[in-house]
C-alpha cells in the first residue's frame, strides 16, 4: 500500500511539474501574442484549463499527504503542496494580468474600430461639403449668366423703348407734314387767290 501510494505522489508531482511548465509556456505566449483578440482568448481558455488541472493535481497531492502513515512524510508533502499552492497563486497573478491584458486588447480593439466608424463619417460629411460646395458653385456660375442675360435683356428694353419714342415723335412730325401739305394743297384749290 506504502509503495503504491509512493507511485501516486511521484506522477501527481510529474503532472504538476508537466502543468506547471505548460501554464508558463502559454504566459509566455501570451506576452508574445500580436495577434488577433481570437488568438489571445484562445490562449487564455488554455491557460484557464490548465489551471483547473494544476489544481486539481495539487488536491490529489494534498489528500495523498494526508494519508500518509508516517508524520515525517506527510509533513514533507504537505510542504511541497503549499509550496505548489504558492507559485499557482503567483501563476494565477499572471492569469489575471492576462485576463487583463486580453479585456485591455479588447477594449482598445473595440475603440480603434469606433475611432475608425468616426473617420469614415468625417471622410463622408467632408464629400457631402464638398459635393455641396461644388454645387453652390454651380449655382453661382449659373446666377452670374443669368445676371448678364438679364442685364442684356434691360439693356435692349431701354433701347427699345428710346426707338419707340423716336419713332412715335417722328410719326408725329410725319403727320403734321402731311397734314401741312394737304392744307397747303387744299387752300390752293380751293383759295388760289389768298
Amino acid at each position: 500500500m506504502a509503495a503504491l501510494q509512493d507511485v501516486h505522489v511521484r506522477i501527481c508531482n510529474q503532472e504538476i511539474v508537466k502543468f506547471d511548465l505548460e501554464v508558463k509556456a502559454l504566459i509566455q505566449d501570451i506576452r508574445d501574442c500580436a495577434g488577433p483578440l481570437s488568438a489571445l482568448t484562445e490562449l487564455n481558455t488554455k491557460v484557464k484549463e490548465k489551471f483547473q488541472q494544476l489544481r486539481h493535481r495539487i488536491q490529489e497531492l494534498e489528500q495523498s499527504a494526508k494519508e500518509q502513515d508516517k508524520e515525517s512524510e506527510k509533513q514533507i508533502l504537505l510542504q511541497e503542496v503549499e509550496n505548489h499552492k504558492k507559485q499557482m497563486l503567483r501563476k494565477t497573478a499572471k492569469e489575471s494580468l492576462a485576463q487583463t491584458s486580453s479585456t485591455i486588447t479588447e477594449s482598445l480593439m473595440g475603440i480603434s474600430r469606433m475611432m475608425s466608424q468616426q473617420v469614415q463619417q468625417s471622410e463622408e460629411a467632408m464629400q457631402t461639403l464638398v459635393n455641396s460646395s461644388r454645387t453652390i458653385l454651380d449655382a453661382n456660375e449659373e446666377f452670374k449668366s443669368m445676371s448678364g442675360t438679364i442685364q442684356l435683356g434691360r439693356k435692349l428694353i431701354t433701347k427699345y423703348n428710346r426707338r419707340e419714342l423716336t419713332d412715335k415723335l417722328l410719326i408725329f412730325l410725319a403727320l403734321a407734314l402731311f397734314l401741312a401739305t394737304v392744307l397747303y394743297i387744299v387752300k390752293k384749290r380751293l383759295f388760289p387767290f389768298l
